[in-house]
């Protein structure tokens, strides 16, 4: 792997960095808040009508025809700039590679330049009161009917599913079939007759969580993804896509260990060494994950498919995330529940990171199962590989 940029890289890079900083919005409320994900539609509008918002899209479905390299270059000027979360993030970032891989050509110039221009946002709907990381338990159905079939069942932790227009996921179309078969991918709208959306609060005060009730909610086959009955390797493509290069790029993580080398230049005192030393090595592990996503990329552009590397990746940036705001909160000691004072704003946004981290090895697929998926795919354990 060259690890060199080149020249058209270097330029788009900094083609990106004036435009930002130019355009930069500033602060923005929550986006998993009702005020927060209105407030941030119109910067993701804004981005689209840059062709930023799906840099590596083709340009017919309104991206830029970028490469996964400078994706990754966008993504590392947009968070070390600290632009905001992107509440287009389920769509363009997991739906839409799996359109990319299992769509039709009438879905992807249907669902994905809305997508784009944030006119429809998506959450994904997969998880179940008795399926979460064991997605092949899911019991939620779907009925074969004249013209489409009929939802019915639960779906939980559906994020940002208290505002989004649709969701997407895994039904169980085969009702004799068991685990991992008689599965289809379904797209489907969260308002109107047999869909029922019930906010609830996550751990940090948002409620952009839901769970989604359905009853016989009617959808055409035109919003099938993939063929009937296959829907498990059409998940399994969006959670390699989840776990591997998209959902957490290594932008974030740069960013954050960069926040973190500044927080004990500001408040670290000289006998801190040993926690100096851990600083140190956050920083590395986060450079070292952006040279490992780098070379994913770089074989991802070369038509390679990294498979179940994906899991060893999410095991590393959820334990990284989580031990870089455990670190923050370190520093800051008590300061870290201050609401008021010099420190109070950054305090409560390590505190309000360190809450988000938590669940970063639990969603995606909780890190004990991506372990054991590793150690039988990739390894050979237990007679699979």
């Amino acid at each position: 792997m060259d690890l060199r940029f080149r020249p058209e890289d270097q330029a788009f890079r900094q083609e990106v960095r004036a435009w930002l900083l130019n355009n930069h919005p500033g602060h923005l409320p929550s986006g998993d808040t009702t005020e927060g994900f209105e407030a941030h539609r119109p910067w993701e509008q804004k981005l689209a009508s840059a062709g930023l918002s799906a840099v590596s899209w083709p340009e017919i479905y309104g991206g830029r025809g970028a490469s996964l390299i400078q994706w990754l270059i966008f993504e590392e000027e947009y968070w070390g700039l600290e632009c905001p979360q992107r509440i287009t993030q389920n769509g363009i970032f997991l739906l839409a590679p799996t359109l990319f891989a299992f769509g039709s050509e009438e879905q992807k110039s249907r669902l994905l330049p809305a997508m784009a221009k944030a006119e429809t946002l998506w959450a994904q709907a997969w998880s179940e009161p008795g399926a979460g990381s064991d997605l092949a338990a899911l019991r939620s159905k779907a009925e074969k009917v004249d013209g489409g079939w009929r939802l019915s069942g639960q779906k939980t932790w559906c994020t940002r599913g208290a505002f989004c227009d649709g969701a997407f996921g895994p039904f169980r179309s085969d009702p004799d079939s068991e685990r991992h078969h008689g599965l289809t991918y379904f797209l489907f709208p969260l308002q109107g007759e047999g869909v029922t959306v019930r906010p609830f609060r996550r751990l940090d005060g948002d409620d952009g969580f839901a769970e989604v009730f359905l009853d016989g909610l009617f959808v055409p086959d035109e919003n099938v993804v993939g063929r009937v009955g296959e829907g498990w390797n059409v998940a399994m493509a969006t959670t390699n896509t989840e776990r591997g290069l998209s959902l957490r790029s290594p932008g974030r993580f740069l960013a954050t260990a960069q926040r973190l080398v500044e927080l004990f230049k500001r408040v670290g005192q000289p006998d801190q060494g040993a926690l100096a030393d851990r600083i140190t090595r956050c920083w590395i592990r986060a450079h070292s994950y952006r040279a490992t996503t780098y070379r994913f990329a770089a074989r991802m552009d070369a038509g390679d498919d990294p498979g179940v590397e994906s899991s060893l990746n999410k095991i590393f940036w959820s334990e990284l995330d989580v031990e870089m705001h455990q670190l923050a909160l370190e520093l800051l000691e008590t300061r870290a529940e201050l609401t008021a004072g010099p420190l109070a704003e950054e305090a409560g946004r390590w505190m309000d990171g360190y809450q988000f981290a938590l669940a970063g090895p639990i969603y995606a697929g909780t890190n004990e199962i991506q372990r054991n998926v590793y150690a039988k795919r990739g390894l050979g354990l237990g007679g699979q590989r």
